[in-house]
């Protein structure tokens, strides 16, 4: 019973959250709100049982928090719903999602990107400010300034809680997708910590994607999101060992990936692409789809592939999607075609583990197995992910010859 209130407190939080801010305007104050609701509901339900309606329930007693703080300006507080989903070009007639709203808030164009999804994580995704701070690599207390300083911008935009004007509906979607994309990457790929998932990060950001492509069907980015992260997430059941070792592409058994959230991307990801003006998720979906389609690793149609990513490249000059260039480089044109375009990164990613883990697959690849295992050890010290960590090690270790031994005569 605990365990199941827990999720079910973790589920309502953002929608408890939007439907609050929306109704006071403030988020410090509707946030702490929430918080003593959600404690609240810790203390009662267990004792008291679930009751008919638990996010009502939340809600009227965040408002009741806010009410007894704020008597004087309930009548602010109660003022009519917008109506602003009216307001966006293109946009269906579906059924209002407040925390979809929220989002839109969150990535409001006075904010970075840093400051977009650190404010989305908090307010949409219900992480801690602690949560956040290590996925940042940043200490708590700098994380805690960076979420202050993002609502208090928002705040003192004056725009309130509100999807944007048509004007700027344009604008701020992009900001929205991208950080989206980023909320899914770090749950299917965890930056750093033990685990190589995150579900409940990938998880929201599928759900909120999804809201906003029933809002927006048409628009080929949006769709493009949506069938990228079901053909990513389709993989994850086989992405992990036994004992939560991190198993590559190549060496998955496909046989548990999931077949209908690829046929749902598949079928997404062609409708994406058939709209005439192809953007960068659209080109990552149908570079997962052909990865999909794959019976077997050697099935996968690689030049296909490294064309894909050769469009992807010139639209975004994106240092990570030439590494990935790279790799289909080197199964087509071979493993020194993929090196030799790997040359020109080694400033732009200096330092970083994914250049040094990618040189060393090629390395392997072409059979010098000393400098591929120093590459992967490089790579290994400095991931701050413990399931990538081990595996490269593991790489590592598998290339290294032993050191001969003398003997005594």
């Amino acid at each position: 019973m605990a365990a199941r209130i827990e999720d079910l407190l973790r589920e309502l939080a953002p929608q408890v959250l939007s439907a609050v801010v929306r109704g006071d305007g403030d988020f410090d104050a509707a946030e702490d709100a929430v918080q003593e609701a959600l404690l609240a509901a810790a203390v009662h339900w267990p004792a008291e049982g679930l009751p008919d309606n638990p996010r009502g329930w939340l809600v009227q007693t965040a408002v009741r928090r806010l009410t007894d703080r704020y008597r004087s300006e309930a009548a602010r507080r109660r003022r009519e719903e917008c109506v602003a989903l009216r307001e966006v070009p293109g946009a269906e007639p579906v059924q209002r999602d407040d925390t979809l709203v929220l989002l839109f808030t969150c990535c409001h164009p006075a904010l970075t990107p840093a400051s977009s999804v650190a404010l989305t994580l908090r307010a949409v995704a219900g992480l801690t400010t602690a949560e956040i701070a290590r996925a940042f690599l940043v200490p708590e207390a700098t994380m805690a300034q960076r979420i202050s300083r993002a609502k208090q911008k928002i705040k003192a935009s004056g725009t309130g809680f509100r999807m944007p004007a048509p004007e700027e509906f344009g604008a701020r979607l992009g900001s929205v997708l991208h950080v989206l994309y980023l909320l899914f990457n770090e749950g299917y790929a965890s930056s750093a910590g033990t685990d190589l998932h995150r579900t409940d990060l990938s998880g929201e950001a599928i759900r909120l994607t999804r809201a906003l492509h029933a809002m927006l069907p048409g628009h080929g980015e949006v769709t493009g999101l949506l069938a990228l992260m079901l053909l990513n997430d389709a993989r994850r059941p086989a992405r992990t060992g036994e004992y939560g070792e991190l198993i590559p592409l190549a060496d998955q058994d496909r046989t548990r990936w999931d077949r209908a959230a690829i046929a749902e991307g598949v079928r997404l990801a062609a409708t994406a692409m058939s709209g005439g003006v192809v953007g960068e998720y659209q080109l990552q979906a149908a570079i997962a789809a052909l990865h999909d389609g794959a019976e077997r690793a050697a099935d996968t149609d690689w030049p296909q592939i490294l064309g894909l990513y050769g469009l992807l490249e010139q639209l975004t000059g994106n240092p990570m999607v030439t590494l990935n260039r790279a790799v289909a480089a080197a199964m087509v044109h071979g493993p020194q075609a993929g090196l030799d375009l790997l040359a020109p990164l080694r400033e732009r990613l200096a330092g970083h583990h994914r250049l040094a883990a990618v040189r060393g697959h090629l390395l392997d690849m072409l059979g010098d197995t000393e400098a591929a295992a120093a590459d992967y050890r490089a790579a290994a010290a400095r991931t701050t992910s413990e399931p990538e960590r081990n595996y490269l090690i593991t790489q590592a270790a598998r290339l290294s010859k032993p050191h001969p031994t003398s003997e005594s005569g």
